[in-house]
Order: structure tokens, then C-alpha cells, then sequence
């Protein structure tokens, strides 16, 4: 198992919602209640988090619920991602105050921006947030890749402690792997579910699959047989945690797969399936659709 502080399964958490689009508490309790139990920690506000929607004070209510019911086992890390530098800094300066293990940020994605631009907002970032900075690399959002060249800079900062990737790149997968495998202060951590098994056999540091909102202790489980060796059980729970992200994944997009898995997260009783315009709850004959599916892939994995 990884000694890196920043290492495991870190799930990037659904943002419950209330009728009234305020923040669940009693629902972030219950789904941080399950990571707890299993071992996981939390990725708030990120993607799969509805991070462009939420406004600052129902994200300061998300973070101040997932603190009060993290444990020793469980880190808390929050998006701070945008365009406005001083905003940035400022949102990373408060949820540090606030308990955060640490803050994530992607690129900036309104203006194009040269590799030296990157390096210095970024730097800019982890020079004045006093918690650790995550990067997070995500083009098919930002609209541009963090080169691998630049990242390796930004990764000798002392306060830049890993990079969080969702790019589906086989090549760019195990060339990071391999730059920062042995690497005792920075960490990678993959954004791509589907090669959960496959990169922690590698060598990967952590892994952040959406699906374990659902299902957190599948990843668990995934990640300690894929780290202690055991290939063939990290590759039977790599098909089954495979079958049950499509059931919200397939043929969607991730302003329709958000909504989807947070129908299935309602039928479990983990959270309302209350998503932030412009986002919009599946129609009625998608709902049946998606919970047909979802019983059929639980039944057959029990």
C-alpha cells in the first residue's frame, strides 16, 4: 500500500441536493458515511460534483457537512477550479481554514493559455494556499491537456503534491506512471475508471472513479488486490464496477450521466435526485429505463 499522503481510493462525490437546489446535510452525511466505512475518501465539488454550478455558499455548506463526518481514514479534497485567479486563491485560502486535506484545481478554460501561463497560475496557487495543491488534468472540459513536461515542473513545488488525471490516453497513462511512480512527494492519481486495476498494477498512486458512490468498497477492495499483487480479483472487480458505470455512463454525456447516477443513488436511499441547471433529472421513461438496468446488474452481482 502507497505511504503517500495523497494515495487510495478517492471517490469524487455526487453534491446532494434538496428540492429547494440547497445543500442535503443529511444526505452528505449518509454518503460520507459509506466512504467512512469503507476506507474511502471524498473528492467534493469536483465534476462529477456539479463544480461550474454550485454557488460559494452551498459549496462552503458541502464542505463544512463532509469535515464534520470524515475520520482519520478519510480525507476531504474540494475544487477551487475557475478563471479568476483571486478567486481561486482566495476559495483555496478558506476551505484550507475550513479542514480541507487539500484543493484541486484544473486549468483555467475561458481563454487559451501558453505552457508559461500555466506554470505560473498554478504556481501562483500553491504559493499562497496553505494546504496542499492537486492538480487536475481534464481537456475534454478545460479544452486543453497539461502537457506532462509542464506538470513534471510543477510537481518540484513544494506545496504541488500530485496530479489528478481524467484524459483517456493509454501512452500519456503509463509514461506518468512511470515519471512518478517512485516519486515520494507527489502523487498520481487516475481519473480514468476503466483502467483503475490496470494503473495501480503499474503502479498508480490512487484512483477516483465516480462509480463509487455507489459502490465504494468494490473500489476498495479493487485497489488493495490490485496493489498487494492480486490481478486476477483487481480484474474481476474491474468488470464488475465496469458494468454497473454503464448502466448511467453509456451513450450519455456527463451532463446526462451526473443525473443518471444520482437516480441511482436516490434509489438506494443515499441522496435526492436533485441535479443544478442546466443540468435536468432524466424523463420519466429514462428513469424506468435506468432502474430496470441498474436492479438487473445489482441482482446479478449479489
Amino acid at each position: 500500500m502507497s505511504n503517500k499522503p495523497h494515495s487510495g481510493v478517492i471517490v469524487p462525490m455526487i453534491t446532494p441536493l434538496s428540492a429547494d437546489l440547497t445543500i442535503d446535510k443529511v444526505s452528505v452525511g449518509r454518503i460520507m458515511k459509506t466512504f467512512t466505512s469503507s476506507k474511502t475518501s471524498a473528492f467534493i465539488a469536483g465534476t462529477t460534483g456539479e463544480s461550474a454550478s454550485i454557488p460559494q455558499e452551498e459549496k462552503k455548506k458541502l464542505l463544512e457537512y463532509a469535515v464534520e463526518n470524515c475520520s482519520e481514514d478519510t480525507k476531504v479534497y474540494i475544487s477551487i477550479s475557475g478563471n479568476a485567479l483571486r478567486d481561486v486563491i482566495e476559495e483555496g485560502k478558506l476551505y484550507a481554514d475550513m479542514g480541507a486535506d487539500a484543493v484541486v484545481a484544473t486549468l483555467p478554460f475561458f481563454y487559451p493559455v501558453s505552457d508559461y501561463q500555466v506554470i505560473r497560475f498554478f504556481e501562483q496557487i500553491a504559493d499562497q494556499v496553505q494546504c496542499p495543491l492537486i492538480l487536475y488534468n481534464h481537456p475534454g472540459l478545460v479544452g486543453r491537456s497539461i502537457p506532462l513536461e509542464l506538470a513534471e515542473i510543477l510537481s518540484h513545488h513544494p506545496n504541488i503534491a500530485g496530479l489528478k488525471d481524467s484524459e483517456r490516453n493509454d501512452d500519456r497513462l503509463d509514461s506518468s506512471i512511470t515519471r512518478w511512480k517512485n516519486r515520494e512527494d507527489f502523487s498520481f492519481l487516475v481519473g480514468w475508471a476503466a483502467r483503475s486495476a490496470e494503473a495501480l498494477a503499474k503502479g498508480a498512486d490512487g484512483i477516483v472513479p465516480s462509480t463509487g458512490n455507489l459502490v465504494p468498497k468494490l473500489y476498495q477492495d479493487l485497489y488493495i488486490a490490485a496493489i498487494s499483487g492480486d490481478n486476477n480479483t483487481a480484474g474481476q472487480l474491474q468488470e464488475r464496477t465496469d458494468r454497473i458505470g454503464k448502466v448511467y455512463q453509456e451513450n450519455r454525456n456527463i451532463s446526462e450521466s451526473i443525473p443518471a447516477l444520482k437516480l441511482i443513488l436516490s434509489l438506494y436511499m443515499l441522496c435526492q435526485p436533485y441535479v443544478l441547471p442546466p443540468m435536468e433529472m432524466p424523463g420519466p421513461e429514462e428513469q424506468e429505463s435506468i432502474k430496470k438496468h441498474i436492479n438487473e446488474i445489482i441482482s446479478n452481482l449479489e
